[in-house]
């Protein structure tokens, strides 16, 4: 008599575990394995994390207002909701939504690679990989590269545990965070070079978003390809202004 449970193999059960760890056992389960969900949660976290990032450019460009805009600035992101929301609260729950998508993007990201892998264990007789642009092929270190950035990000501008002398962080008070921070010109450089990093990121990433939602037809694909390099670079020379302009003594 043919057995009718049969215990799952090696593989099986490690991707069961990978699943039960982020979402119950259902219908959304089966999506989550799938390589095409794994996308879609990638897609929209991805979304998501640009519309902050952005965002959050905007926010750091105030610092060529002065001082006193940009600081009031960051106490406005700390009241905002009042009263209804006590001091802080409307920040928290931003930086929960930041903080699972985060997460959810890294595991996607780091799943599907794996199951690339697996599924071709044994690389293509060619030269050079499918995907030949060169945001493309640096995808998966330049996704390494900002999840160390985003820790030491925050260890550095927002607890100030990291990268200022004993007393000299200073909580709300952004610009001269800001300054004494970019003044050491290693942590300028670092921070630039992760921009770097994040344009090339988001210049495949949000093609690659907008593929994967279905946005993507043979008519628009040249403009969409367009709109990410553009949405990139913007977002790169946005980011990047703000160190410079330290280093350069324009901001001081």
């Amino acid at each position: 008599m043919a057995n009718f449970f049969v215990a799952p193999s090696g593989a099986r059960r490690d991707q069961a575990r990978e699943r039960s760890v982020i979402f119950p056992t259902g219908r959304l389960a089966i999506f989550w394995d799938s390589s095409i969900g794994k996308k879609v949660v990638m897609a929209v976290t991805g979304a998501v994390l640009v519309a902050f990032v952005i965002a959050h450019m905007l926010g750091n460009l105030k610092i060529f207002a002065g001082a006193d805009e940009i600081n009031a600035y960051s106490r406005f992101l700390r009241t905002v909701g009042e009263p209804e929301l006590g001091y802080g609260d409307a920040l928290w729950v931003v930086r929960t939504v930041l903080l699972t998508c985060v997460s959810l993007h890294i595991i996607a990201a780091v799943q599907l690679t794996r199951m690339n892998w697996k599924a071709r264990p044994v690389g293509y007789a060619t030269k050079k990989d499918i995907e030949t642009s060169f945001a493309a092929l640096t995808m998966r270190w330049g996704g390494v590269l900002l999840a160390i950035f985003i820790v030491f990000h925050i260890a550095h501008f927002t607890l100030g545990a990291v990268g200022f002398r004993s007393g000299q962080f200073q909580d709300l008070h952004v610009y001269q965070n800001v300054v004494a921070g970019f003044s050491v010109w290693p942590v300028a450089v670092f921070y630039i070079v992760a921009m770097g990093a994040l344009c090339l990121h988001l210049d495949h990433g949000i093609w690659s978003a907008l593929q994967t939602l279905g946005w993507s037809t043979a008519r628009n694909t040249g403009r969409l390809k367009v709109l990410s390099r553009a949405v990139a670079i913007i977002v790169f020379a946005g980011f990047v202004s703000v160190p410079v302009a330290v280093m350069t003594g324009l901001v001081h």
